[in-house]
């Protein structure tokens, strides 16, 4: 059985590759391909097919952000796409079922290789942003839809148009307990997971979320992060800018820890290369400003902060719409430095807030299971082909 995965995002590619693993534990002889239309982030379950090409956004071009698309034209986003129609157009006849994961645009594009579709969309809900009768109109030519919440799916039924509920994200997180996490976060109390993202801006990121674990440390004797480094970013390249930053450095023997930052002779913060599941069953609270992995924090029951930084100000939409989709699961802080350290010293100090973010996350974000689900319809259509 073959399987095309069509993404549009980082977060996308990591929904993609949790759906594929779900579909290899139903179907052990199951070849799930991917095409990334955005970015070039590896995969780890998927085998990657066809033209990709990184973009300055990232993927970042919805909502009006006009500013992110004229740079991914710039880069050559149209010629892109043309090259990735014409290799769907090539595969036509190829895949049994044909994925996509994202938005509408995503699927558009997918519908290209001519094969039994299946819409996962991880972006839209009502509670930000409602799919729109044109968008409506292209989910309707799907052979299935997820979206990621009731009044979504129930929006949509409005429009005359049937879709299932899964939200996939939160799959991204649920993981058993694992032993070789115990090492990164040990001596930590608490431990902070740091989620700087999956972009370029993730390295500048880093660094500010680093300055505020090394203020946080002065006054908690036992506080320490985990800084997690996702696919496709460099480890040696956070470290040489925390190095250039003031921070000591050692090396770690374990390979899921590239290194480890010290101030003072104390050790503050470890790399992590490895799910970010894990490192979440730790963690009391999240400086994240990633996408899907803040999202898949709030649905493991773990408060996050996200920072409107003052260079950033062309992706404060994207923070406004991540808010309008966690509630009260986030807290995003803008304004200086210090404020930011203040507001997060104060939720970390206050265990009632922490749990109702918790609880608000994990409504938000609903049951795991969503990627088994879609995983079962895909292999159902299959054979249905």
């Amino acid at each position: 059985m073959r399987v095309l995965f069509v993404t549009n995002g980082h977060g996308e590619a990591a929904i993609a590759d949790r759906i594929a693993l779900e579909l290899r534990a139903l179907r052990p002889d199951a070849v799930p391909d991917h095409l990334a239309l955005v970015g070039d982030r590896p995969v780890e379950v998927m085998r990657d097919v066809g033209p990709r090409q990184a973009m300055p956004s990232g993927g970042l071009i919805a909502m009006g952000n006009a500013r992110n698309l004229v740079r991914d034209l710039r880069a050559g986003l149209l010629a892109l796409t043309r090259r990735q129609v014409k290799f769907l157009r090539g595969v036509r006849g190829d895949y049994d079922v044909v994925v996509a994961v994202g938005d509408a645009y995503a699927l558009i594009i997918a519908s290209f290789a001519k094969a039994p579709t299946v819409f996962v969309g991880s972006a839209k809900s009502v509670d930000v942003a409602p799919y729109g009768p044109f968008e409506a109109r292209v989910l309707a030519r799907a052979a299935a839809r997820f979206v990621r919440d009731d009044a979504t799916a129930a929006a949509l039924r409005r429009r005359g148009v049937e879709a299932d509920v899964a939200n996939a994200i939160v799959d991204l997180f649920a993981s058993p307990r694992s032993s070789t996490v115990e090492p990164a976060v040990a001596g930590f109390a608490p431990c902070l997971a740091l989620f700087p993202g999956s972009r370029e801006s993730a390295y500048d990121d880093a660094l500010f979320l680093l300055r505020i674990v090394g203020a946080l440390s002065v006054c908690r004797s036992k506080l320490g992060a985990v800084l997690s480094i996702a696919p496709g970013l460099d480890a040696a390249r956070f470290a040489e800018q925390a190095r250039a930053d003031g921070w000591d450095e050692q090396h770690s023997p374990d390979e899921s820890i590239p290194f480890v930052l010290l101030r003072d002779g104390r050790v503050l913060v470890r790399g992590w290369r490895g799910p970010i599941g894990p490192p979440l069953q730790y963690a009391a609270l999240v400086l994240g400003q990633a996408g899907t992995a803040n999202e898949a924090a709030a649905a493991a029951g773990v408060p996050v902060v996200a920072f409107a930084r003052e260079r950033d100000r062309k992706s404060r939409w994207y923070r406004e719409r991540q808010r309008g989709l966690l509630d009260g699961a986030l807290a995003v802080v803008s304004g200086s430095f210090d404020r930011a350290v203040a507001e997060v010293a104060a939720i970390l100090d206050d265990p009632q807030r922490r749990r109702r973010m918790g609880e608000i996350g994990r409504a938000r974000m609903g049951a795991p299971g969503g990627a088994r689900r879609i995983a079962e319809r895909i292999v159902a259509l299959a054979a249905a082909a």
